[in-house]
Protein backbone atom coordinates (compact mmCIF):
# COMPACT_ATOMS: atom_id res chain seq x y z
CA UNK A 1 0.00 0.00 0.00
CA UNK A 2 1.34 3.60 -1.24
CA UNK A 3 1.71 5.86 1.78
CA UNK A 4 -0.11 9.33 0.71
CA UNK A 5 0.07 12.43 2.41
CA UNK A 6 -2.50 14.90 0.27
CA UNK A 7 -1.15 18.81 1.71
CA UNK A 8 -4.10 21.07 1.26
CA UNK A 9 -3.55 25.15 1.54
CA UNK A 10 -5.97 26.64 3.98
CA UNK A 11 -5.52 29.97 2.77
CA UNK A 12 -4.21 33.20 4.64
CA UNK A 13 -8.14 33.95 6.44
CA UNK A 14 -11.51 32.54 6.92
CA UNK A 15 -12.92 29.45 5.60
CA UNK A 16 -14.56 31.70 2.96
CA UNK A 17 -11.00 31.76 0.87
CA UNK A 18 -10.26 28.20 0.39
CA UNK A 19 -10.39 26.73 -2.99
CA UNK A 20 -13.13 24.10 -4.25
CA UNK A 21 -10.38 21.64 -4.76
CA UNK A 22 -9.13 22.27 -0.96
CA UNK A 23 -13.01 21.75 -0.11
CA UNK A 24 -12.81 18.47 -1.98
CA UNK A 25 -9.60 17.20 -0.92
CA UNK A 26 -11.24 17.82 2.87
CA UNK A 27 -14.27 16.20 2.21
CA UNK A 28 -12.92 13.32 0.27
CA UNK A 29 -10.19 11.85 2.70
CA UNK A 30 -11.35 10.98 6.09
CA UNK A 31 -8.11 10.81 7.83
CA UNK A 32 -7.48 14.70 8.55
CA UNK A 33 -4.41 16.45 10.36
CA UNK A 34 -3.81 20.03 11.26
CA UNK A 35 -0.25 21.62 11.54
CA UNK A 36 -1.99 23.87 13.72
CA UNK A 37 -5.54 24.51 14.74
CA UNK A 38 -4.88 28.16 15.87
CA UNK A 39 -5.83 29.64 12.28
CA UNK A 40 -9.13 30.51 10.67
CA UNK A 41 -10.01 27.98 8.40
CA UNK A 42 -9.49 25.34 10.77
CA UNK A 43 -13.05 25.07 11.23
CA UNK A 44 -13.42 23.55 7.69
CA UNK A 45 -11.64 21.07 8.47
CA UNK A 46 -13.50 18.78 10.51
CA UNK A 47 -11.79 16.08 12.65
CA UNK A 48 -8.98 17.05 12.44
CA UNK A 49 -6.10 15.87 14.46
CA UNK A 50 -3.78 19.07 15.35
CA UNK A 51 -0.27 19.29 15.92
CA UNK A 52 -0.66 21.87 18.28
CA UNK A 53 0.92 19.89 21.37
CA UNK A 54 3.98 19.36 19.51
CA UNK A 55 4.89 23.42 19.13
CA UNK A 56 3.69 23.53 22.92
CA UNK A 57 6.32 20.40 23.97
CA UNK A 58 9.14 20.80 21.95
CA UNK A 59 11.64 23.30 22.36
CA UNK A 60 12.99 24.50 18.39
CA UNK A 61 11.00 24.74 15.61
CA UNK A 62 12.96 22.02 13.04
CA UNK A 63 12.05 19.73 16.19
CA UNK A 64 8.00 20.52 15.75
CA UNK A 65 8.81 19.68 11.95
CA UNK A 66 10.78 16.63 11.79
CA UNK A 67 7.88 15.15 14.48
CA UNK A 68 4.80 16.18 12.26
CA UNK A 69 6.58 14.37 9.51
CA UNK A 70 7.24 11.50 11.64
CA UNK A 71 3.66 10.98 12.43
CA UNK A 72 2.09 11.84 9.12
CA UNK A 73 4.90 9.19 7.84
CA UNK A 74 3.60 6.50 10.22
CA UNK A 75 -0.34 7.72 9.62
CA UNK A 76 0.05 7.17 5.75
CA UNK A 77 1.75 4.27 6.19
CA UNK A 78 -1.10 2.58 8.26
CA UNK A 79 -4.29 4.53 6.52
CA UNK A 80 -2.85 4.80 2.91
CA UNK A 81 -3.70 8.33 2.29
CA UNK A 82 -3.87 11.35 4.78
CA UNK A 83 -4.99 15.16 4.56
CA UNK A 84 -2.68 17.56 6.08
CA UNK A 85 -3.85 20.92 6.05
CA UNK A 86 -1.30 24.03 6.65
CA UNK A 87 -2.07 27.84 6.42
CA UNK A 88 -1.52 29.51 3.47
CA UNK A 89 -0.70 27.80 0.35
CA UNK A 90 2.05 24.19 1.05
CA UNK A 91 4.19 25.70 -1.37
CA UNK A 92 5.06 29.25 0.47
CA UNK A 93 7.01 29.27 3.37
CA UNK A 94 5.66 26.00 4.51
CA UNK A 95 8.81 23.97 5.82
CA UNK A 96 6.98 20.82 6.92
CA UNK A 97 6.03 20.60 3.13
CA UNK A 98 9.27 20.70 1.90
CA UNK A 99 10.35 17.58 4.54
CA UNK A 100 7.85 15.99 3.13
CA UNK A 101 8.55 16.15 -0.47
CA UNK A 102 11.83 15.40 0.31
CA UNK A 103 10.79 12.17 2.67
CA UNK A 104 11.46 8.52 1.11
CA UNK A 105 8.63 7.06 3.19
CA UNK A 106 5.70 9.12 1.34
CA UNK A 107 4.47 10.30 -1.69
CA UNK A 108 3.17 14.16 -1.12
CA UNK A 109 0.51 15.72 -3.12
CA UNK A 110 -0.12 19.14 -3.03
CA UNK A 111 -3.27 21.23 -3.15
CA UNK A 112 -2.17 24.89 -3.70
CA UNK A 113 -4.43 27.60 -1.72
CA UNK A 114 -4.62 31.08 -1.73
CA UNK A 115 -1.31 32.45 -0.11
CA UNK A 116 -0.89 35.62 1.86
CA UNK A 117 1.03 36.83 -0.50
CA UNK A 118 -1.60 36.81 -2.37
CA UNK A 119 -3.60 39.49 -0.09
CA UNK A 120 -0.26 41.28 0.39
CA UNK A 121 0.25 42.48 -2.91
CA UNK A 122 -3.53 43.41 -2.93
CA UNK A 123 -3.40 45.32 0.11
CA UNK A 124 -0.27 46.93 -1.06
CA UNK A 125 -1.31 47.37 -4.57
CA UNK A 126 2.01 46.23 -5.39
CA UNK A 127 3.32 44.25 -8.87
CA UNK A 128 6.02 41.64 -7.24
CA UNK A 129 7.60 41.24 -10.49
CA UNK A 130 7.63 44.63 -11.11
CA UNK A 131 8.96 45.58 -8.03
CA UNK A 132 11.22 42.81 -7.69
CA UNK A 133 10.37 42.29 -4.07
CA UNK A 134 11.67 39.05 -1.89
CA UNK A 135 10.22 36.56 0.78
CA UNK A 136 12.28 36.41 3.91
CA UNK A 137 11.24 34.64 6.90
CA UNK A 138 10.94 36.96 10.34
CA UNK A 139 12.59 34.87 12.16
CA UNK A 140 15.99 34.35 10.02
CA UNK A 141 15.74 38.18 9.23
CA UNK A 142 19.38 38.89 9.71
CA UNK A 143 20.66 36.02 7.41
CA UNK A 144 18.03 35.94 4.81
CA UNK A 145 18.03 39.79 4.06
CA UNK A 146 22.09 40.00 4.57
CA UNK A 147 22.81 42.46 1.37
CA UNK A 148 19.50 42.99 0.24
CA UNK A 149 18.14 46.21 -0.37
CA UNK A 150 14.46 45.88 -0.49
CA UNK A 151 11.72 45.38 -1.21
CA UNK A 152 11.08 42.93 1.24
CA UNK A 153 7.72 41.34 2.33
CA UNK A 154 8.89 39.72 5.82
CA UNK A 155 6.49 36.66 6.69
CA UNK A 156 6.35 34.53 9.77
CA UNK A 157 6.70 37.65 12.39
CA UNK A 158 4.97 35.42 14.56
CA UNK A 159 5.93 37.49 18.00
CA UNK A 160 6.90 41.31 19.29
CA UNK A 161 10.52 39.55 19.81
CA UNK A 162 10.46 38.56 15.75
CA UNK A 163 9.55 41.80 15.35
CA UNK A 164 12.18 43.77 17.68
CA UNK A 165 15.02 40.95 16.58
CA UNK A 166 13.96 42.45 12.85
CA UNK A 167 14.60 45.89 14.11
CA UNK A 168 18.07 45.50 15.49
CA UNK A 169 19.34 43.44 12.67
CA UNK A 170 19.58 46.93 10.71
CA UNK A 171 22.11 48.94 12.42
CA UNK A 172 23.07 51.49 9.94
CA UNK A 173 21.03 54.01 8.36
CA UNK A 174 17.43 52.29 9.06
CA UNK A 175 14.43 53.36 7.15
CA UNK A 176 12.02 55.71 7.89
CA UNK A 177 9.02 53.12 8.28
CA UNK A 178 7.66 50.06 7.11
CA UNK A 179 4.15 48.50 6.51
CA UNK A 180 2.59 45.90 9.18
CA UNK A 181 0.13 43.65 7.83
CA UNK A 182 -1.65 41.93 10.35
CA UNK A 183 -4.53 39.39 9.86
CA UNK A 184 -4.92 40.16 6.50
CA UNK A 185 -8.77 38.94 5.22
CA UNK A 186 -10.31 39.02 8.66
CA UNK A 187 -12.76 41.47 10.54
CA UNK A 188 -9.84 43.39 12.13
CA UNK A 189 -7.41 43.48 9.51
CA UNK A 190 -4.74 46.07 10.08
CA UNK A 191 -2.67 47.60 7.24
CA UNK A 192 -0.51 50.27 7.82
CA UNK A 193 2.49 52.66 7.98
CA UNK A 194 4.48 52.42 11.30
CA UNK A 195 7.71 54.37 11.73
CA UNK A 196 10.75 51.84 11.94
CA UNK A 197 11.48 51.91 15.59
CA UNK A 198 7.55 51.44 16.27
CA UNK A 199 7.15 47.82 14.12
CA UNK A 200 7.31 45.88 17.11
CA UNK A 201 4.81 48.39 19.06
CA UNK A 202 2.39 48.92 16.91
CA UNK A 203 0.41 45.64 16.92
CA UNK A 204 0.02 42.37 19.14
CA UNK A 205 2.00 40.27 16.72
CA UNK A 206 1.20 36.63 15.87
CA UNK A 207 1.20 34.24 13.13
CA UNK A 208 -0.94 36.25 11.11
CA UNK A 209 1.62 39.52 11.00
CA UNK A 210 3.85 40.42 8.18
CA UNK A 211 6.06 42.99 8.09
CA UNK A 212 6.56 44.98 4.31
CA UNK A 213 10.13 46.98 4.04
CA UNK A 214 10.27 49.07 0.83
CA UNK A 215 13.40 49.74 0.88
CA UNK A 216 16.53 49.52 3.32
CA UNK A 217 18.87 52.35 3.03
CA UNK A 218 21.56 50.12 3.83
CA UNK A 219 22.02 46.48 3.30
CA UNK A 220 21.67 43.76 6.51
CA UNK A 221 25.19 42.71 7.09
CA UNK A 222 26.81 45.64 4.77
CA UNK A 223 29.80 46.01 6.68
CA UNK A 224 30.59 42.34 5.83
CA UNK A 225 30.47 43.32 2.10
CA UNK A 226 31.98 46.71 2.32
CA UNK A 227 35.11 44.43 3.93
CA UNK A 228 35.01 42.00 0.80
CA UNK A 229 35.11 44.78 -1.06
CA UNK A 230 38.14 46.30 0.32
CA UNK A 231 40.06 43.02 0.13
CA UNK A 232 39.26 43.16 -4.03
CA UNK A 233 40.56 46.95 -4.30
CA UNK A 234 43.55 45.90 -2.23
CA UNK A 235 44.42 43.10 -4.61
CA UNK A 236 43.52 45.37 -7.44
CA UNK A 237 45.55 48.45 -6.55
CA UNK A 238 48.36 48.07 -4.05
CA UNK A 239 51.43 46.38 -5.39
CA UNK A 240 52.11 44.70 -2.12
CA UNK A 241 48.37 42.69 -1.35
CA UNK A 242 48.77 42.36 -5.32
CA UNK A 243 52.23 40.18 -4.75
CA UNK A 244 50.82 38.15 -1.58
CA UNK A 245 50.11 34.47 -2.28
CA UNK A 246 48.73 31.86 0.59
CA UNK A 247 52.36 30.74 1.53
CA UNK A 248 53.42 34.43 2.23
CA UNK A 249 50.11 35.14 4.22
CA UNK A 250 50.64 32.07 6.75
CA UNK A 251 53.19 33.94 9.10
CA UNK A 252 50.16 36.74 9.19
CA UNK A 253 47.65 34.10 9.86
CA UNK A 254 49.80 32.80 12.64
CA UNK A 255 50.64 36.33 14.14
CA UNK A 256 47.38 37.42 14.28
CA UNK A 257 46.09 34.20 15.81
CA UNK A 258 48.26 34.59 18.95
CA UNK A 259 47.56 38.51 18.92
CA UNK A 260 43.68 37.33 19.21
CA UNK A 261 44.76 34.81 22.12
CA UNK A 262 46.46 37.93 23.28
CA UNK A 263 43.72 39.97 23.80
CA UNK A 264 41.31 37.78 24.88
CA UNK A 265 43.93 36.86 27.97
CA UNK A 266 43.99 40.70 28.94
CA UNK A 267 40.04 40.73 29.49
CA UNK A 268 40.50 39.55 32.97
CA UNK A 269 42.36 41.67 35.33
CA UNK A 270 44.84 39.44 38.25
CA UNK A 271 41.93 39.82 40.64
CA UNK A 272 39.60 38.20 38.39
CA UNK A 273 37.48 40.88 37.61
CA UNK A 274 37.10 41.81 33.97
CA UNK A 275 38.46 44.85 31.61
CA UNK A 276 36.08 47.14 29.75
CA UNK A 277 38.41 48.32 28.11
CA UNK A 278 39.99 45.04 26.93
CA UNK A 279 37.22 44.69 24.91
CA UNK A 280 38.32 47.06 22.25
CA UNK A 281 41.23 45.66 21.92
CA UNK A 282 40.11 42.36 20.99
CA UNK A 283 37.60 43.85 18.61
CA UNK A 284 40.71 45.62 16.64
CA UNK A 285 42.56 42.08 17.07
CA UNK A 286 39.48 39.91 15.74
CA UNK A 287 39.48 42.41 12.63
CA UNK A 288 42.85 41.53 11.92
CA UNK A 289 42.19 38.46 12.01
CA UNK A 290 38.97 38.14 10.09
CA UNK A 291 41.05 40.34 7.24
CA UNK A 292 43.20 37.09 7.07
CA UNK A 293 40.82 35.33 6.36
CA UNK A 294 38.98 37.46 3.83
CA UNK A 295 42.20 37.89 2.38
CA UNK A 296 42.62 33.81 1.98
CA UNK A 297 38.93 33.40 0.45
CA UNK A 298 39.17 36.61 -2.18
CA UNK A 299 43.13 35.07 -3.39
CA UNK A 300 40.99 31.03 -4.02
CA UNK A 301 37.78 33.19 -5.89
CA UNK A 302 40.90 34.70 -8.32
CA UNK A 303 42.31 30.81 -8.68
CA UNK A 304 38.18 29.62 -9.44
CA UNK A 305 38.58 27.43 -6.36
CA UNK A 306 36.27 29.07 -4.08
CA UNK A 307 34.88 32.13 -3.03
CA UNK A 308 33.59 33.70 0.84
CA UNK A 309 30.24 32.66 0.18
CA UNK A 310 31.61 28.89 -0.42
CA UNK A 311 33.59 29.09 3.20
CA UNK A 312 30.88 30.67 4.67
CA UNK A 313 28.16 28.13 3.13
CA UNK A 314 30.72 25.35 3.97
CA UNK A 315 31.13 26.09 7.56
CA UNK A 316 27.75 26.48 8.13
CA UNK A 317 26.48 23.41 6.83
CA UNK A 318 29.33 21.32 8.47
CA UNK A 319 28.25 23.15 11.64
CA UNK A 320 24.27 21.97 10.90
CA UNK A 321 25.69 18.22 10.69
CA UNK A 322 27.96 18.14 13.12
CA UNK A 323 24.72 19.11 15.62
CA UNK A 324 22.04 16.55 15.37
CA UNK A 325 21.48 17.20 18.98
CA UNK A 326 20.33 20.86 17.90
CA UNK A 327 19.10 20.54 14.25
CA UNK A 328 18.04 16.49 14.55
CA UNK A 329 16.62 13.83 16.84
CA UNK A 330 19.59 13.14 18.75
CA UNK A 331 19.37 13.42 22.42
CA UNK A 332 22.45 14.81 24.39
CA UNK A 333 22.80 15.56 27.97
CA UNK A 334 26.54 16.57 27.99
CA UNK A 335 29.08 18.39 26.88
CA UNK A 336 31.04 15.00 26.19
CA UNK A 337 28.75 13.57 24.50
CA UNK A 338 28.52 16.49 22.30
CA UNK A 339 32.68 16.06 21.68
CA UNK A 340 32.16 12.06 21.62
CA UNK A 341 28.98 12.65 18.57
CA UNK A 342 31.04 15.41 16.76
CA UNK A 343 34.32 12.45 16.78
CA UNK A 344 32.25 10.13 15.38
CA UNK A 345 30.52 12.65 12.96
CA UNK A 346 34.15 13.82 11.68
CA UNK A 347 35.30 10.59 11.39
CA UNK A 348 32.67 9.11 9.35
CA UNK A 349 33.16 12.14 7.10
CA UNK A 350 36.60 12.61 6.50
CA UNK A 351 36.99 8.44 6.13
CA UNK A 352 39.05 8.20 8.73
CA UNK A 353 40.59 5.06 10.22
CA UNK A 354 41.99 6.30 13.63
CA UNK A 355 40.43 8.99 16.46
CA UNK A 356 44.48 10.94 15.61
CA UNK A 357 44.23 11.02 12.15
CA UNK A 358 43.53 14.97 11.74
CA UNK A 359 45.16 16.26 14.07
CA UNK A 360 48.08 18.40 13.18
CA UNK A 361 51.61 17.50 13.87
CA UNK A 362 52.95 21.19 14.24
CA UNK A 363 50.60 22.50 16.97
CA UNK A 364 51.67 24.25 19.22
CA UNK A 365 53.23 21.39 21.85
CA UNK A 366 51.10 21.70 25.27
CA UNK A 367 47.85 21.72 22.63
CA UNK A 368 48.98 18.93 20.51
CA UNK A 369 49.52 17.05 23.46
CA UNK A 370 46.12 18.33 24.98
CA UNK A 371 44.15 17.57 21.80
CA UNK A 372 45.88 13.82 21.37
CA UNK A 373 44.32 13.13 25.01
CA UNK A 374 40.82 14.51 24.44
CA UNK A 375 40.64 12.20 21.34
CA UNK A 376 41.54 9.54 23.30
CA UNK A 377 39.46 10.20 26.12
CA UNK A 378 36.40 10.54 23.61
CA UNK A 379 36.47 6.99 23.56
CA UNK A 380 36.65 6.29 27.48
CA UNK A 381 40.50 5.66 27.28
CA UNK A 382 41.03 8.25 30.27
CA UNK A 383 42.24 8.31 34.00
CA UNK A 384 38.98 7.90 35.84
CA UNK A 385 39.33 11.17 38.14
CA UNK A 386 42.43 13.21 38.72
CA UNK A 387 44.27 11.31 41.33
CA UNK A 388 45.40 9.40 38.19
CA UNK A 389 47.38 11.84 36.42
CA UNK A 390 48.80 13.63 39.44
CA UNK A 391 50.39 10.59 40.55
CA UNK A 392 51.55 10.05 37.24
CA UNK A 393 53.21 13.26 37.59
CA UNK A 394 54.84 12.43 40.91
CA UNK A 395 56.32 9.40 38.85
CA UNK A 396 57.58 11.22 35.95
CA UNK A 397 58.82 13.40 38.29
CA UNK A 398 60.60 10.76 39.92
CA UNK A 399 62.07 8.98 36.49
CA UNK A 400 63.45 12.82 35.71
CA UNK A 401 65.18 13.03 39.11
CA UNK A 402 66.90 9.56 38.48
CA UNK A 403 67.91 10.40 34.96
CA UNK A 404 69.62 13.62 36.24
CA UNK A 405 70.96 11.57 38.92
CA UNK A 406 72.54 8.32 36.40
CA UNK A 407 73.35 11.30 33.69
CA UNK A 408 77.05 11.19 32.81
CA UNK A 409 78.12 7.59 34.41
CA UNK A 410 77.75 3.96 33.16
CA UNK A 411 74.33 4.20 32.20
CA UNK A 412 75.86 5.56 28.60
CA UNK A 413 77.48 8.72 26.30
CA UNK A 414 76.23 12.18 27.52
CA UNK A 415 74.15 12.27 23.89
CA UNK A 416 72.47 9.33 24.82
CA UNK A 417 71.89 10.03 28.64
CA UNK A 418 70.26 13.46 26.58
CA UNK A 419 68.21 11.72 24.45
CA UNK A 420 66.65 10.06 27.43
CA UNK A 421 66.37 12.63 29.84
CA UNK A 422 64.88 14.55 26.39
CA UNK A 423 62.35 11.83 26.55
CA UNK A 424 61.60 11.75 30.78
CA UNK A 425 61.09 15.63 30.83
CA UNK A 426 58.17 14.60 27.93
CA UNK A 427 56.82 12.49 29.84
CA UNK A 428 56.93 14.85 32.93
CA UNK A 429 54.93 17.50 30.74
CA UNK A 430 52.54 15.23 28.95
CA UNK A 431 51.42 14.09 33.04
CA UNK A 432 50.75 17.55 33.66
CA UNK A 433 48.84 18.04 30.75
CA UNK A 434 46.88 15.16 31.49
CA UNK A 435 46.52 16.85 35.11
CA UNK A 436 44.89 20.20 33.30
CA UNK A 437 43.03 18.90 31.45
CA UNK A 438 41.52 16.85 34.14
CA UNK A 439 40.54 20.04 36.20
CA UNK A 440 39.58 22.16 33.38
CA UNK A 441 42.15 24.10 32.45
CA UNK A 442 43.68 24.86 29.25
CA UNK A 443 47.25 24.16 29.66
CA UNK A 444 48.32 26.50 26.60
CA UNK A 445 46.80 29.32 28.49
CA UNK A 446 47.67 28.67 31.61
CA UNK A 447 51.35 28.43 30.86
CA UNK A 448 51.13 31.58 29.11
CA UNK A 449 49.70 33.19 31.54
CA UNK A 450 52.19 32.39 34.29
CA UNK A 451 54.65 33.25 31.76
CA UNK A 452 53.68 36.26 31.55
CA UNK A 453 53.43 37.06 35.17
CA UNK A 454 57.06 35.69 35.68
CA UNK A 455 58.32 38.07 32.58
CA UNK A 456 56.23 41.33 34.42
CA UNK A 457 57.84 40.21 37.86
CA UNK A 458 61.28 39.73 36.46
CA UNK A 459 60.80 43.34 34.71
CA UNK A 460 60.00 44.95 38.24
CA UNK A 461 63.54 43.38 39.66
CA UNK A 462 65.32 44.89 36.81
CA UNK A 463 63.67 48.30 37.39
CA UNK A 464 64.62 47.82 41.30
CA UNK A 465 68.17 46.56 40.67
CA UNK A 466 68.92 49.64 38.48
CA UNK A 467 66.89 51.94 41.04
CA UNK A 468 69.77 50.65 43.84
CA UNK A 469 72.40 50.76 41.68
CA UNK A 470 72.66 47.04 40.94
CA UNK A 471 74.30 45.11 38.36
CA UNK A 472 71.84 42.07 37.56
CA UNK A 473 74.48 40.03 35.95
CA UNK A 474 76.52 40.09 39.04
CA UNK A 475 74.34 40.31 41.65
CA UNK A 476 74.15 36.81 42.87
CA UNK A 477 70.88 34.63 43.42
CA UNK A 478 70.49 35.77 46.99
CA UNK A 479 70.01 39.46 46.16
CA UNK A 480 68.06 38.73 43.21
CA UNK A 481 65.63 36.58 45.44
CA UNK A 482 65.39 39.13 47.89
CA UNK A 483 64.34 41.48 44.82
CA UNK A 484 61.84 38.95 43.60
CA UNK A 485 59.92 38.96 47.15
CA UNK A 486 59.53 42.83 47.16
CA UNK A 487 57.87 42.34 43.52
CA UNK A 488 55.57 39.99 44.71
CA UNK A 489 54.73 41.88 47.82
CA UNK A 490 54.51 45.25 45.76
CA UNK A 491 51.90 43.61 43.57
CA UNK A 492 50.40 41.78 46.60
CA UNK A 493 50.96 38.81 45.50
CA UNK A 494 52.28 37.07 49.03
CA UNK A 495 52.02 37.54 51.78
CA UNK A 496 55.23 38.10 54.48
CA UNK A 497 57.96 37.00 52.66
CA UNK A 498 59.06 34.19 55.39
CA UNK A 499 56.09 32.07 52.96
CA UNK A 500 58.07 32.25 50.06
CA UNK A 501 59.21 28.66 49.06
CA UNK A 502 63.19 29.39 48.50
CA UNK A 503 63.36 26.45 45.54
CA UNK A 504 59.93 28.41 43.83
CA UNK A 505 60.94 31.73 42.17
CA UNK A 506 57.07 32.55 41.12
Amino acid sequence: MTAVVVAVGLGPAGPELLTAAARAAIEEIPRRYLRTARHPSAVAVPDATSFDDLYDRAETFPEVYGAIVDALAAAAAEHGRVLYAVPGSPRVAEATVAALQEDPRVELEVVPGLSFLDLVWDRLGVDPVTAGARLVDGGAFAVDAAGERGPLVVGQCWSRQVLSDIKLAVTDEAPESAVILHHLGLPDEVVRSVAWEDIDRSVEADHLTTLWVPRLAAPVGVEMLRLAELVRALRQRCPWDRAQTHQSLTRHLLEESYEVLEAIEALERPDGSTDPDAFSHLEEELGDLLFQVYFHATLASEEGHFDLSDVARGIHDKLVVRHPHVFGDVKVDTPDQVMSNWERIKRDEKGRSSLMDGIPAHLPALHYANKVQRKAASVGFDWPSVDGPLAKVAEEADEVRAEITAGGDAAGPAATASARLTHEVGDLLFAVVNVARHVGVDPEAALRASTSVFRSRFAEVERLAAERGIDVHGAGIEVLDGLWDEAKEAEGAVAPREEKKADNRQ
